[in-house]
């Protein structure tokens, strides 16, 4: 295998100087961003605790370091959810501000994933129908500061339909790529974790050597096997992986090569002097395939285990070993960005999110205004929870469930089980009463797409004998279908 290098344009040590001093004459106003997206990969993957109350937050497998740094030199978000258990509806969410329910993006294939409305598999209910594809009439993350003097630039998984990201506000993309990246292969990574870090190395040297503030967002692909890592990688993870499986090995390694090419970009604006005007954050899709303790439940399930992912912002202004214990999730980042841009967010346009900027500047405390004081958690769909299509509305530190097969309400207190272990409906039904008034009106306000009965169901075809992975719906490699489609997407 060939191996990856790094190399920064032959800039003179002068030249960097330069560089250094416009940097540092740059208007404090404008900061720059860097939005770090990880695939898969849950609350407590890091080696760095996302709590440091609890013991299992963070990996003892895992090695870190540079995300280590960012959590360490800045804050970390102790409650932060992926606004989705599924990789598409959480990217879109991010860059939208706007939950996927609103979106009608609730999972990563067209018309609700499982074939029921072709005349597929006869469950008892037929999915919502999703799409997959970005619309053009939402106003992006991207779209706003663009117009606003920012350059921007996306490299690395898109997985947001086959526009190409220029539509929706990027100056520069590695395009609309899908799980097989721009070169639609079975194990994008190791190289494109690599190149995604090249690319954003001279994207930051232009802005920067031009005087623009920037916006770079680098997303990351999957990888669980020893295919997806540099061996040099996967033989240090093994090293210290005695007992463990080979999937997780693996999937460990790959975390590893990821950091390292954060490690690039944090030294890139360290030797631009920038790093402190910037704001560099790292969150990921949805919770860990398998298992993302301690919670229950991974990738593909309304638990808090698809849900419950790491947060890390640093920057300007952000108090260095701080942790942000107040609930916050993905559709935040919109606005929390446009605010320290000085930017009009434009809550006009259905933006759901509310700003962090608040907890940035106290250390954490504070609240968090939004739009609706619930958030809505939406999957209609038959994927890889045993629950069958659900949706979730979180109360303070209240979790109801609603189970679409059964008619089933369940409820949880966050706060004393975030393992969800066990369910206080009976207990408390007043309180089930008024949360599943407010998910219905949820579910309204954003006009959310629904699963219906299926006429035609079999009795025996019910949400737990139907495994997301069985009927071939595996986000992380591409299958025939996705390698038609993202051969298709490329321009």
């Amino acid at each position: 295998m060939n191996r990856l290098r790094t190399r920064l344009p032959g800039w003179s040590f002068l030249g960097l100087l330069l560089l250094a001093f416009a940097a540092q004459a740059a208007d404090p106003a404008r900061p720059n961003f860097i939005v770090l997206i990880g695939e898969g990969q849950g609350w407590s993957s890091l080696s760095a605790p996302m709590d440091d109350r609890i013991a299992e937050s963070r990996s003892l497998l895992v090695r870190t370091p540079n995300l280590d740094r960012i959590a360490r030199e800045g804050m970390r978000f102790t409650r932060f959810h992926a606004a989705s258990p599924r990789c598409t509806p959480t990217r879109a969410a991010l860059l939208t501000g706007r939950s996927p329910a609103a979106l009608r993006m609730t999972f990563v294939s067209e018309g609700g994933g499982d074939g029921d409305a072709k005349g597929g598999l006869r469950t008892r209910l037929l999915p919502a129908e999703s799409t997959t594809e970005l619309p053009r009439s939402v106003t992006t993350l991207a779209k706003r500061l663009k117009t606003s003097g920012y350059r921007t630039a996306h490299f690395g998984k898109w997985h947001l339909g086959r526009t190409d990201p220029a539509a929706h506000g990027f100056d520069e993309s590695t395009g609309p790529t899908s799980n097989g990246g721009p070169d639609n292969v079975s194990n994008p990574n190791p190289k494109q974790a690599f190149r995604s870090a090249d690319l954003g190395v001279d994207f930051i040297t232009r802005a920067v050597r031009e005087h623009q503030p920037f916006y770079l967002q680098i997303a990351q692909y999957a990888g669980r096997s020893a295919l997806d890592v540099l061996p040099e990688t996967l033989e240090r993870v093994r090293a210290r992986a005695a007992g463990r499986n080979p999937v997780e090995t693996a999937a460990a390694a790959v975390a590893e090569d990821a950091d390292n090419s954060y490690g690039r970009i944090l030294a890139t604006l360290e030797s631009l002097g920038v790093l402190e005007s910037t704001f560099v954050i790292y969150t990921t899709d949805h919770g860990a395939p398998g298992r993302n303790p301690p919670f229950s439940g991974g990738k593909g399930m309304v638990s808090e285990g698809g849900l419950r992912v790491p947060l890390l912002i640093r920057g300007p202004g952000v108090s260095a070993g701080t942790f942000a214990r107040t609930f916050t999730t993905s559709v935040d980042l919109f606005p929390t960005v446009a605010e320290l841009a000085g930017v009009d967010p434009g809550s006009r346009e259905g933006l759901e999110g509310g700003s962090l900027v608040p907890l940035l500047r106290a250390g954490g405390s504070g609240e968090v205004r939004r739009a609706r004081e619930d958030w809505l958690v939406h999957v209609p769909h038959y994927d890889k929870d045993p629950l069958g299509p659900a949706s979730a509305l979180i109360h303070g530190d209240l979790k109801l469930v609603r189970i679409y097969e059964t008619g089933e309400r369940r409820l949880h207190d966050l706060a004393t089980d975030p393992s969800e272990r066990v369910n206080l409906a009976r207990d408390r039904p007043e309180v089930v009463d008024d949360l599943d008034r407010r998910l219905t009106e949820a579910l309204a306000s954003a006009k959310a797409a629904l699963p219906r009965v299926n006429g035609n169901a079999d009795p025996k075809a019910s949400a737990d004998t139907l495994p997301g992975e069985r009927r071939g719906l595996r986000e992380g490699r591409p299958g025939r279908n996705d390698r038609r489609k993202a051969k298709e997407e490329r321009p």
